[in-house]
């Protein structure tokens, strides 16, 4: 496999070309399929607009289609692949090597197994399985995330959670690259329902009072004794939640102040979903002297004013080399 397709293999349009199949049982649960129940027309338009364009031109590799569902200058936020739609098409056509299908897929396949709309922006969750690498003999479920933003009735700017590939050993190096400024502030977030408001009050209690200032009792007044993790590092329920994150030395209680201490960049609400999206910073694995933006997602889903269950991009490290 060349370099451009090993990167591009890696990113989430591409991992949404295919998905892994595992006889091995999971060690962590699937996702049961769930679309937001509370969207308005407009949302529905917006997220049925997202899956049109990922069916007949992402997975289904008619880039003539591209014009029909993508500004002209498009925002690309994933750090393999290029900014511009033009430089989409040709990334897709020229180092992907996509071929269109005739006739065009009549449903995803893979599709997300969480979607949602809020304001102008879409999110979709997809969901792979995978080989544990600490143990042939089982497999876990992973998540990618995907977030689009619309402008003038077309895809203007999208993110998504994956992290710059490192080029093969041996081959050439990709070269430099620079990323795009976010413009998410262009886009509305929407208006919160009162239910909406409450679902956002018990994430900003999980994510910024439970983690970042360290006060993990409050899960027992915020997340449900049977709390779905989707995180495979993660152990389920509320309980094996407080035994994991406590075991972090560095998660002391501290006095809880309005601010975050590390603010989310993008936050979402829809229905029972919010969606919170920070802004990282590694090394360049191409070259050690540029940083990279790469995007890390948390999602919760409330039940019953308790929160139910939680997904992010995390997956199962393998074990060092003795």
């Amino acid at each position: 496999m060349s370099l451009y397709k090993s990167i591009a293999a890696a990113t989430v349009l591409v991992a949404a070309l295919t998905t892994a199949k595992a006889p091995a049982q999971s060690i962590n649960p699937p996702t049961a399929v769930q679309t937001s129940p509370a969207m308005t027309e407009q949302e529905r338009r917006n997220l049925a607009f997202v899956l049109d364009w990922w069916r007949e031109v992402i997975q289904g590799g008619h880039m003539e289609l591209s014009p029909k569902y993508q500004a002209e200058d498009y925002i690309q936020h994933n750090p393999n692949v290029p900014t511009g739609r033009a430089a989409f098409v040709t990334f897709f056509q020229n180092v992907v090597g996509v071929k269109p299908a005739n006739p065009i897929p009549a449903t995803l396949s893979p599709g997300p197994v969480v979607s949602g709309a809020k304001g102008d922006f879409v999110f979709l969750v997809f969901e792979q399985e995978s080989p544990d690498p600490r143990d042939a003999a089982k497999t876990y479920h992973h998540n990618s995330f995907e977030v689009m933003r619309f402008q003038n009735g077309k895809v203007q700017e999208h993110w998504d959670s994956f992290k710059r590939m490192a080029a093969p050993a041996g081959a050439p190096k990709p070269p430099p690259f620079e990323q795009p400024a976010s413009q998410m502030a262009r886009g509305s977030t929407g208006t919160l329902s009162a239910d909406e408001r409450r679902n956002l009050e018990l994430a900003t209690l999980e994510m910024k009072d439970m983690l970042q200032y360290g006060h993990l009792e409050l899960a027992d007044t915020v997340m449900d004794p049977g709390y779905i993790q989707h995180n495979p590092n993660v152990p389920q329920g509320r309980d094996g939640f407080k035994k994991f994150m406590s075991a972090n030395p560095n998660r002391t209680a501290r006095e809880i102040k309005p601010e975050w201490l590390n603010a989310p960049s993008l936050t979402l609400v829809s229905g029972p979903y919010v969606l919170m999206m920070w802004e990282r910073k590694d090394k360049d694995p191409n070259d050690a002297t540029r940083d990279y933006v790469w995007h890390h997602f948390d999602v919760v889903r409330v039940e019953n004013g308790l929160i139910k269950e939680h997904w992010d991009e995390a997956v199962i490290a393998a074990p060092a080399a003795r």
